[in-house]
């Protein structure tokens, strides 16, 4: 959603029809921390952001003529995952919606008026669980943001779904109010697994609520899993993507646990001793790999699959694929805008951040200040950085002609220590290097955060490393 895309000067080579290489004496030998590149620079280089910024990058945005894409963050859930490292209120009690929804509406009514002449062309709730809302909190919200802002009669509308929250009345709510995709959160499906986490569902109530929305006609239906957590193995997460290829989602999201209980305090409650082994987990993933592609879903990247038809993999191949911080995206050149505790805008080049917690959110907008906490202005060489990395990540290629012709730069010149980095992960067949430019190998698209790493200065700059999950 958030960053430009250009015409290459070169064709693209279709991705979608690379095979998925699984090398795991690579990957284990690169398994270090690194950024997830949902957004470039990182959050970490967040500092000082007014809303004399934010207006001036509404502004002077080169997209401020495109259409718009809106996040709204719901951070309730009504029970706590263990494993989850997300911004939410966990809670039982209706008040604190009642009130939160009230406090949307404010920051809804200060920041509408800036994207008067803007179009919603894409928007996605998240969490915390959406479906905490009942219908009528539902309908109130999708209502009084239809009043403020002016949405595509076509686009990409979308929530993430709890199937343990909605039936398939709440399903038809859903689409009766105008959502037309659906991100279901799995995880997982042993029962063992699911007690160790705190998040027991069936497979059965599951298929319910997505045969619901498949009848409801929803354009897409994607879910959630993951790997690494406790008391997972080989044999039991086969089953769960034997399950998952019987609900056939139109993506497939795939995501490494990663056990930070240090800074993330639900974890406490899961034992490092009963998460499989790193090679266990590593095995794990390759299962993922064979299974889905076999199956026959693309591997987009990172760790999104999706099927040939789908709105991801036709926007990979036609060069238009996205990144931002929701994973990968199908529009471009679209300006970002967040609305809710912890939301990120990515206007112009800028990124800005709401409040991370609610009473600094409440604070800000009964006063009639926007919640803005922090946020950064992307300086000229990082515009150039985050161009490389977003080709990489989504294209997994890049040619220097495109760069040089974008930013007035010779790129092998301006990046000739970067290039000499390359050249451990080509000699490992992780990329090829030419006089064009650079190509993910197969092998080396499960390390693409790895590739992208050499082209972040603020890593080396800062050694922040280790305030990222790993790679794998």
């Amino acid at each position: 959603m958030q960053d430009s895309a250009h015409t290459m000067s070169h064709p693209i080579k279709d991705t979608s029809q690379m095979a998925a290489k699984f090398d795991a004496t690579l990957i284990k030998r690169y398994d270090v921390p690194g950024p997830r590149y949902t957004s470039y620079p990182t959050a970490l280089q967040f500092g000082s952001f007014v809303v004399q910024d934010f207006d001036k990058a509404i502004s002077q945005s080169t997209n401020k003529n495109r259409d718009l894409s809106l996040y709204v963050h719901v951070p309730f859930c009504a029970t706590l995952c263990y494993y989850c490292a997300c911004n939410k209120i966990v809670t039982k009690k209706r008040e604190p919606a009642t009130e939160y929804l009230q406090l949307l509406t404010k920051e809804i009514d200060l920041v509408a008026p800036k994207f008067r002449d803007r179009r919603i062309s894409q928007l996605h709730w998240g969490g915390g669980t959406p479906t905490f809302l009942d219908d009528a909190q539902i309908q109130f919200l999708t209502d009084y943001l239809r009043s403020a802002f002016t949405f595509s009669t076509d686009g990409e509308f979308s929530i993430e779904i709890d199937p343990r929250t909605v039936d398939s009345n709440r399903i038809a709510h859903l689409r009766n109010v105008g959502f037309n995709r659906l991100s279901f959160g799995i995880q997982d499906f042993d029962t063992n697994v699911q007690k160790a986490v705190n998040r027991k569902q069936s497979f059965q109530e599951t298929e319910q609520v997505i045969k619901a929305a498949r009848q409801t006609e929803f354009n897409s239906i994607s879910v959630d899993l993951i790997y690494g957590l406790p008391h997972q193995t080989y044999q039991s997460f086969s089953t769960t993507l034997d399950l998952i290829a019987i609900l056939r989602p139109d993506r497939v999201s795939i995501y490494n646990y990663a056990h930070l209980p240090d800074r993330f305090s639900p974890q406490t409650r899961i034992l490092a001793s009963d998460l499989p082994s790193a090679d266990e987990k590593l095995d794990i993933l390759g299962l993922c790999v064979e299974s889905l592609t076999s199956a026959g879903y693309i591997y987009i990247g990172m760790d999104h699959f999706a099927l040939p038809n789908d709105e991801l993999a036709i926007a990979q191949r036609e060069g238009t694929l996205q990144r931002n911080f929701q994973g990968y995206s199908t529009q471009a050149e679209t300006d970002l805008l967040a609305l809710g505790v912890t939301g990120i805008s990515h206007i112009g080049n800028t990124y800005s951040q709401n409040e991370k917690d609610l009473e600094g959110y409440r604070n800000a907008l009964v006063t009639g200040d926007l919640p803005l906490c922090k946020g950064v202005v992307i300086d000229d060489d990082d515009l150039i950085r985050k161009e490389i990395i977003k080709s990489l990540m989504c294209q997994f290629m890049l040619k220097y002609e495109k760069i040089d012709q974008q930013f007035a730069i010779s790129f092998r010149n301006y990046f000739s220590a970067e290039l000499d980095k390359l050249a451990c992960f080509r000699d490992d067949g992780l990329v090829r290097l030419d006089d064009e430019g650079i190509q993910v190998t197969d092998q080396g698209r499960f390390l693409i955060r790895n590739i992208c790493m050499v082209f972040d200065r603020h890593l080396s700059a800062n050694a922040q490393t280790t305030r990222f999950s790993k790679a794998i």
